[in-house]
């Protein structure tokens, strides 16, 4: 069986099949529609880099390595020893093909390859991802292939907006309720949903080449993204529009067809443990993530009590640790005074207009009944009436720590730029 994994970039779930009645995303709704979608799926962290890291290795970004963004000048990476999802695919027979964006090592060809791919193809915006994708499948393959394709889209261009491509608003704007109902809002949910358009056209050709080709009985799809809507207290925040991923899949050799919905909480770690056990290659014991097969096959309705997620760096070193289960969620500020905006989001018109809110002191703890108050606004921590239930969370997320060897746990983490400044005040070549 072939796997065909997409990933995009900042789109969180909105897309009309998570609800979002004005996005213009016909293919992957009709994906959805014709394969599973997953209503509660997460990233381990609301930022690029250490959100896919998690993905595509199946280990948390502070055990695989990737605390922060992996360009110049933040240049994380993963652990010497860490596997990528592809190398194990290539180790096994598949043939391992990369299009388009990624971030999870330098952006040249032979940086990706070394993640354990094949073949390193070109494009950036939708559709020349596309073009190369098409482009591959419609080679002559000896082997079962692994075809993993990224998107820029909808991330913010250079400028901070969403003007790659042209606004869409032809069924009207949906705005999530922690952003304001200005104009200027309306205008760049116009714009974004111009962007998430363009992406989704470029799948739906994809999908149709798939088809054409007689590939779709045979070809796992997967569709995700690596977290929320680059907007204020979504991206980059602990919050659920900051963690929540659309997640789909199609695939009808498992039987992965019929519009399903799986309800229960998904963790990005999990991915790669899923996949290797679907497609019958062992699970390694240091993965972290926990395989779903199981959901995925109707044998049980169970996976998940509780969900873990983390921040240590994005462009600034903010650390922050959380736990989120069906009803409630606790975070912890280990830096209480800091706010890191990312610069993308900084750009935006919306910004400006909620820096009141962006900007506040935050304590050390923060809990919310998500039940209650699902747009996290109510902060519960010193709340009497749930000081049992803040305890409860704030150990089972110190035991996660302790049994990932959380270097949190010992004290703050230094960044490559730190080692770099430190060579040179010693006089000695960075």
């Amino acid at each position: 069986m072939n796997l065909v994994m997409i990933d995009c970039h900042d789109l969180g779930q909105h897309l009309a099949c998570y609800g979002v009645e004005s996005v213009s995303s016909d293919h992957l709704d009709a994906l959805a529609a014709d394969g599973v979608r997953f209503s509660n799926s997460f990233c381990t962290s609301p930022q690029c880099s250490p959100s896919r890291a998690a993905l595509y290795t199946g280990r948390y970004p502070h055990s695989n390595g990737m605390f922060g963004l992996a360009h110049f000048p933040f240049s994380w990476h993963l652990h010497d020893d860490e596997t990528y999802l592809a190398e194990y695919l290539k180790d096994a027979g598949y043939e391992t093909t990369h299009v388009g964006v990624q971030h999870v090592t330098e952006f040249n060809a032979e940086a990706v390859k070394a993640l354990g791919f094949d073949h390193v193809l070109a494009g950036n915006l939708a559709p020349e991802v596309a073009s190369s994708a098409i482009g591959f499948l419609e080679r002559h393959h000896e082997h079962p292939f692994f075809l993993n394709i990224g998107f820029f889209e909808p991330h913010r261009d250079h400028t901070g907006g969403y003007r790659l491509t042209p606004p869409d608003s032809a069924k009207g704007v949906n705005l999530p309720p922690y952003v304001p109902d200005t104009d200027q809002s309306r205008l760049e949910f116009s714009e974004l949903q111009g962007m998430i358009k363009s992406m989704d056209e470029g799948v739906g050709r994809i999908l149709e080449t798939l088809d054409r080709l007689n590939l779709t009985g045979d070809t796992w799809v997967i569709f995700t993204t690596d977290h929320g809507l680059a907007m204020p207290r979504a991206k980059c925040t602990m919050y659920d529009p900051g963690l929540k991923t659309a997640l789909i899949m199609r695939a009808p050799q498992l039987g992965l067809t019929g519009g399903h919905v799986i309800e229960q909480l998904i963790s990005h770690v999990d991915m790669t443990p899923t996949i290797l056990e679907v497609l019958g290659i062992e699970v390694p014991k240091k993965l972290e993530g926990k395989s779903y097969l199981g959901l995925l096959k109707g044998e049980t309705d169970q996976h998940r009590d509780s969900l873990y997620f983390e921040k240590t760096y994005h462009t600034d070193y903010e650390p922050q640790r959380a736990i989120r289960n069906a009803r409630y969620k606790l975070i912890w500020n280990a830096e209480v005074d800091i706010t890191n905006v990312p610069a993308d989001i900084m750009h935006s018109a919306i910004y400006p207009q909620m820096i009141d809110i962006l900007t506040q002191s935050r304590p050390a703890f923060e809990l919310y009944d998500l039940e209650a108050d699902p747009n996290e606004m109510m902060n519960l921590a010193d709340d009497a009436a749930y000081l049992a239930i803040k305890d409860d969370l704030r150990q089972q997320l110190v035991t996660w720590m302790r049994d990932t060897a959380d270097p949190l746990l010992e004290g703050p983490v230094a960044s490559p730029y730190y080692e770099r400044a430190m060579h040179l005040l010693r006089g000695e070549n960075a």
